[in-house]
């Protein structure tokens, strides 16, 4: 019986101490969140324009189609080589 009680009690130690971590990690995220958005309201990121088909225009541009594109040939390859 002596030794349930003191499997219990680390038990109860070990969830303490990831309950307690977890918690501080939790708390130190968000405040690097607040940091970040003050620093990024001084200083913000440029804006990325990967697209041929939007240089004039002042929105980003993304490349979703190019990139599935690619993905489909990538699978379709590898389903050609598979023995």
């Amino acid at each position: 019986m002596e030794a349930l009680k003191e499997g219990f009690f680390i038990m109860v130690i070990g969830m303490g101490t990831v309950f307690m971590f977890l918690t501080i990690m939790v708390y130190s995220m968000n405040f690097s969140k607040k940091i970040l958005d003050i620093v990024n309201r001084y200083f913000p990121e440029a804006e990325v324009n990967n697209g041929a088909n939007c240089k004039n225009s002042k929105k980003k541009c993304n490349n979703d189609a190019e990139i599935a594109l690619a993905i489909a040939a990538a699978i379709h390859k590898g389903d050609k080589i598979k023995c």
